[in-house]
This record gives structure tokens, C-alpha cells and sequence, in this order.
């Protein structure tokens, strides 16, 4: 995996590994004490289900994928926070303001942001969310309590504060409601299957999944003939208006990702792209003249996988990044 993806991403790749029920810790270079933190398994998320509420304290530096009550309670001055929250793919994260005793005036903030950004990359992107960036920022010594709830337009969020008097801090809930046509997504896990849809939208979607891997599509619906080609010019499949795209990068964002695969036109697979890149996006245009599908598996590379790039039905990209 490349460095600058590491340094980028570091916490959030530990997290989704968590997820999958090993036991890791987290160390985070930006935190204000540098002391690593355990993060939440799929075994205790497992557990937690249909017990209500949860309840634990928040870091400074955080990720979260369970509902339940949060509190952040600053023993010294904390200038450099966030907590990221990620749902299901079919689910919309909602962030409620039980409590908050932070100073406005005094330098302290708290921020709700609609998707994740790092190191000034944004996800979803600014192409791919229904809302102009400013908007995606909701600061409370803004908005105060008059904005108690705020839902995010996928299945990510985040928060950014900055509290420095001790003592001071905040309280909020955490709950996730379906999102029955989910459109942005980031994979909790590194394998899996997933059918996006775009009933008549004229919106783009990306399905980002923070692994390199081999994904095979299954069936793709568009509105409009048969066909799959690797992009070979800037041009790809713009002028079609309906297609789906095969994003590669080390970064988060997919608009500075690089193209690897257009797929202009409906087919049924199989499919099957190795991407040995750091992260993967299914991306899909959509002019909202069709109700448009696209059906796909995922799973992670394995090592000799990537040392080995044969027995693929389209070309491999990435690889050398690793």
C-alpha cells in the first residue's frame, strides 16, 4: 500500500479490518496525546444489536459504526478532533444534539459534515453529492440547537470540534434510518455484493470500497444496447449520458481517482477487473432518462494475487503501488 495512502487513510483502514472481528489498535499521527485506542468489533457490534441504548464515551479522534448516545468530555484543551460514523450501505446516519457546552466565542466549534473528508479529500465528491460543499458544513455556533438533527446523504458522516477549556463538551445520538435507493456508499467490509440502482435521477453515484480487489459484475441495466470497453480516450462513454465507470487511487476522492474501465452499454456477465489499487470506485452517471442497475461482487486481493496479475479477464491496474 502506498505511504501517502497510508498516512491519508491509516485509521480508516484499521477500522474497516475491525470490523471483520480481528483485534487492532489505532494510532493516529494528528492526535493531541498520540495514545492509541481500540476500535469496535463486528462481534461487539453483533452483541449490541437489539440492546438499547449504547452508551460510551467519545475520543478525540474516533470511528463509529453502532447507534447509540455518545458524550465528549475535554480534560484538557483538545484542538485538533473529529469522530467519522459509517452505517450500512442502505442506511442514512442521523446526528442529534443531546447536549452541547462548548464556548463560541472563546474558539471552540463543532462541526457536522455531510460525508468524510480527508486531507482535503472529500467522499462522496463534489460532483457525485446533491449539495455544494459549503452546505455539506453544518457548524453549530451557527445554527445553535435550531439544527438539534442533522442526516446525512449517505452512509458516512463525520464531526469536526475544538473544545479548550476543561470540563466542557458535548452529548449527541447516533441513528441510522433505510435509505431504500442508497446512491454514495463506502463498504464497511473488504468482500461483498452489492446492486446500485437510479430510479430515473439524473445524479452520479460512487461505491467506494478501501481495498484493492477483483470485482465482477453480473449484470449491468442501462436503457440502451451491449458492450464493455476499457477507456481509451478522455471521451469514454460521455456522450451516452447513462454509463458506469471503474475508478483507481490512493485517495478518497473519486473525481481525482483514475479511470480504469467505461461500460457504455446493458450486458450480463460475468465481468471481472483485478484493481490493485488502494481504493475502488463503481461509479455510475445517470441522466435520469432510465432506471439504471448495476450488480456487482467484491473481495479483497490476496497477496500472491497481487504478485501474480494472471487469470483476469481485463487488464490489472495498480499494482505497482503496491
Amino acid at each position: 500500500m502506498s505511504p501517502n495512502f497510508k498516512l491519508q487513510c491509516h485509521f480508516i483502514l484499521i477500522f474497516l479490518v475491525a470490523l471483520r472481528g480481528e483485534s487492532r489498535y489505532l494510532e493516529l499521527q494528528e492526535a493531541a496525546d498520540y495514545d492509541p485506542f481500540p476500535l469496535l468489533s463486528a462481534d461487539l457490534k453483533r452483541e449490541l444489536a437489539g440492546e438499547q441504548p449504547y452508551r460510551r464515551a467519545l475520543r478525540c479522534l474516533d470511528m463509529l459504526s453502532l447507534q447509540g448516545q455518545f458524550t465528549f468530555t475535554a480534560d484538557r484543551p483538545q484542538l485538533h478532533c473529529a469522530a467519522f460514523f459509517i452505517g450500512e450501505p442502505e442506511e442514512f446516519i442521523t446526528i442529534h444534539y443531546d447536549l452541547v457546552s462548548i464556548d463560541c466565542q472563546g474558539g471552540d466549534f463543532l462541526k457536522v459534515f455531510d460525508g468524510w473528508i480527508l486531507k482535503g479529500e472529500k467522499f462522496p465528491s463534489s460532483q457525485d453529492h446533491p449539495l455544494p460543499t459549503t452546505e455539506r458544513y453544518i457548524d453549530f455556533c451557527e445554527s445553535g440547537l435550531s439544527r438539534r438533527s442533522i442526516r446525512s446523504s449517505q452512509n458516512v458522516a463525520m464531526i469536526f470540534f475544538r473544545i479548550h477549556e476543561p470540563g466542557n463538551g458535548f452529548t449527541l445520538t447516533i441513528k441510522t434510518d433505510p435509505n431504500l435507493f442508497p446512491c454514495n456508499v463506502i463498504s464497511q467490509t473488504p468482500n461483498g455484493k452489492f446492486t446500485l440502482v437510479v430510479p430515473h435521477q439524473h445524479r452520479n453515484c460512487s461505491f467506494s470500497i478501501i481495498y484493492p480487489v477483483v470485482i465482477k459484475i453480473s449484470d449491468l441495466t442501462l436503457g440502451h444496447l451491449n458492450g464493455l470497453q476499457l477507456k481509451k480516450s478522455s471521451a469514454g462513454c460521455g456522450g451516452i449520458g447513462d454509463f458506469v465507470e471503474l475508478l483507481g487511487g490512493t485517495g478518497l476522492d473519486p473525481s481525482k481517482m483514475m479511470p480504469l474501465a467505461d461500460l457504455c452499454y446493458p450486458f450480463h456477465g460475468p465481468a471481472q477487473m483485478k484493481i490493485g489499487c488502494d481504493n475502488t470506485v463503481v461509479r455510475m452517471v445517470s441522466s435520469g432518462k432510465h432506471i439504471n442497475r448495476v450488480t456487482f461482487e467484491y473481495r479483497q486481493l490476496e497477496p500472491y494475487e497481487l504478485e501474480n496479475p494472471n487469470g483476469n479477464s481485463i487488464q490489472e491496474f495498480c499494482l505497482s503501488s503496491f
